[in-house]
């Protein structure tokens, strides 16, 4: 079973319902059945945990709560029909580039009045550029439809 379905079900289980008109909130109790029911799925395979070989009872008692809170507040279904939206989409744009970080670990020791800090702010937004075009698509423009064609050729 997937966590979604899981998580759903659990709390559809300990709440009595399965059906919604409001946003979903559980007692601290309430929750911790939840937790319990998901704990026991996950431990025994019931519940997938994918690319995870390992079932180690203590990390999936801190995974858990995580995944509780992360599907109440993104399912419609328990959210009262919200659509999810991030609050800070992209924060973690170049997280992973070496350089990126460097940049940045940089920038937080200058103040905004240091006389290089707009050097490396250009530094830090021409680095995200460069990735930004590197996960860019390449277009065969050549093996487009020709109305599509002719609109690129212009």
């Amino acid at each position: 079973m997937k966590q979604s379905q899981a998580v759903f079900a659990a709390i559809c289980a300990v709440l009595s319902s399965d059906s919604f008109e409001t946003a979903v909130t559980l007692t601290s109790e309430q929750r911790k059945q939840v937790n319990i029911i998901l704990i026991q799925g996950l431990m025994s395979g019931d519940i997938d945990l994918s690319n995870r070989e390992s079932r180690d009872e203590a990390w999936v008692a801190k995974y858990v709560p995580g995944l509780v809170n992360n599907h109440m507040r993104k399912d419609i279904r328990l959210n009262g029909g919200v659509k999810y939206t991030a609050k800070n989409p992209g924060i973690r744009s170049g997280s992973g580039d070496a350089q990126l970080k460097e940049i940045r670990a940089l920038k937080s020791t200058l103040s905004v009045t240091h006389p290089n800090y707009q050097d490396v702010v250009n530094a830090e937004t021409t680095r995200l550029q460069e990735l930004a075009a590197a996960k860019a698509p390449t277009i065969d423009v050549s093996k487009l439809p020709s109305a599509l064609q002719a609109m690129f050729t212009k």
